[in-house]
């Protein structure tokens, strides 16, 4: 009988160590219990410490009732044990601290999320964090995966990007709110982006404490990452970014010291494996997702290296031209919104391509029109023009009361068909093959940068506006029943 007491004594004893170690460190707490949701063994890589300390660091002012100094964004690849860390592991640390903490989880989709809080639940009631924490009690009549509540108040919700209403919590982790598959459609960064500024963001019980904590791979210029970075206070986000391989995008800069042959991680994440996904995904999806830099290396549709900077030839010597265009790709926001751009391009007689100037703003349409008539005057009537026509009743109008607004010039509206990429297509193969020159100016930059990330750029309008005044240029038109150029 006294070795029985002994034994259990033991047994309680080492319960109380577990209980005592991990309540002070989260990583600690990964370590213990990694098996008691997963079957295969823990796997230590230097950044799954450096992870849970940074995310330790933001609770442990939640647990003093502090006012946070930032909130945090995580880029990690998939594969890196990014979601079992933040969305599984987490919530269950944090209750060993602070019962009452009330989570809500998201992710891209409502099963994603209820299947990361099912794990987090797992833990909770398995035999070893009962007998570390007997204190922490699931209420049996709130005991469902997609939400389940303890009886000290603390609840972890799960919801889909574009959900939650009713809750607030005092942590909200975002894990992956945007699909990959749908990481190229407008409609879907846009939701991801609105809920998270204008809805999860009033989910708070204490704005002035309660940390956003938003972990993912990136997928675009404007996903949440970028969109979080964006509207955030300089300083208060604290950006983590880090690419299976070894690249300037590596954030903070002192944790490049840490990649082992260029790797984040040897095992996980070995040349082969990154190599296998790079087939699958292609050059965007793995630039994206593996190298948290939403544009490949060598450049995406456009490669912007092979940009001539050049003073263009005299513009009022058309005896140097073939022919200029001035197309316009209008909008009618104010102060938001899409831009309204004017690109100007060029093809001199020896047959190569000029980008002369870029006119882009947010106006509405009164400030839009008297901007077109003034860039008109400006251009003189050397330069064509060519006014995008929108779909339906509104953008026929709208091109017609420009046309009408420009007479006197040599004046067309187009209606372009195909999406904003394969416009682009045929303007991509000049720039690549290098017969695109740019005038140096201001605008440069900011075109460039759009550039570079087409299709997956944030804005559109500039190339797109690019695109139809290079369609305008080398148009070929129908004359008297024969093919005829559009030299005039």
């Amino acid at each position: 009988m006294l070795a029985t007491k002994r034994k259990e004594q033991i047994r309680v004893d080492e319960f109380d160590l577990i209980r005592s170690v991990c309540k002070d460190s989260f990583f600690s707490f990964v370590c213990e219990f990694w098996d008691t949701i997963i079957t295969e063994p823990f796997i230590y890589n230097w950044h799954i410490p450096y992870i849970c300390n940074e995310l330790q660091m933001v609770a442990e002012r939640v647990f003093a009732g502090k006012i946070k100094e930032y909130d945090l964004i995580i880029n990690v690849p998939p594969g890196s044990t990014k979601s079992t860390i933040a969305s599984v592991m987490f919530p269950a640390w944090v209750w060993t601290r602070m019962m009452s903490a009330k989570f809500i989880g998201t992710s891209y989709g409502a099963n994603l999320a209820e299947d990361l809080s099912r794990k987090n639940r797992d833990i909770i009631l398995s035999d070893k964090y009962k007998k570390c924490w007997p204190e922490i009690v699931i209420r049996e009549d709130q005991n469902a995966k997609s939400y389940f509540l303890n009886t000290k108040g603390g609840f972890r919700i799960a919801v889909g990007t574009g959900g939650i209403t009713g809750y607030h919590g005092h942590f909200i982790v975002v894990d992956d709110p945007i699909n990959p598959k749908e990481a190229a459609s407008e409609a879907d960064l846009n939701k991801a982006n609105v809920w998270m500024n204008e809805t999860l963001s009033t989910r708070k019980i204490d704005k002035t404490i309660t940390p956003t904590i938003l972990i993912m791979q990136r997928l675009h210029q404007n996903d949440p990452t970028a969109n979080m970075l964006d509207k955030s206070v300089k300083g208060r986000v604290k950006h983590i970014c880090l690419p299976a391989e070894l690249s300037e995008n590596v954030k903070p800069v002192g944790l490049r010291s840490k990649y082992v042959n260029g790797l984040l991680d040897m095992k996980r994440l070995s040349k082969d494996v990154l190599s296998e996904n790079e087939k699958k995904l292609g050059q965007y999806g793995y630039a994206g997702q593996f190298g948290q830099h939403p544009v490949p290396p060598g450049g995406g549709m456009f490669k912007i290296d092979r940009i001539v900077y050049e003073n263009a030839p005299d513009q009022d010597d058309m005896r140097k031209w073939i022919k200029i265009v001035r197309y316009w790709d209008k909008a009618a926001t104010a102060g938001g919104g899409m831009y309204t751009v004017g690109a100007k391009m060029g093809q001199d007689i020896k047959k190569r391509f000029w980008l002369l100037d870029i006119r882009r703003g947010q106006w509405d349409s009164s400030k839009r029109e008297e901007i077109i008539k003034n860039t008109a005057l400006s251009d003189t009537r050397k330069v064509y023009i060519a006014i995008e026509q929108e779909p339906g009743s509104g953008g026929k109008e709208s091109a017609e009361a420009t046309v009408r607004e420009l007479a006197g010039w040599k004046v067309t509206v187009d209606i372009p068909t195909g999406d904003k990429t394969s416009r682009a297509d045929t303007f991509s193969v000049q720039v690549n093959n290098g017969n695109l020159r740019m005038v140096p100016a201001g605008w440069n930059l900011e075109y460039l940068d759009e550039m570079k990330y087409f299709p997956m750029s944030k804005f559109k309008d500039q190339i797109d506006a690019s695109s139809g005044a290079f369609s305008q240029l080398t148009k070929v038109k129908k004359i008297a029943g024969r093919l005829g150029s559009n030299r005039r």
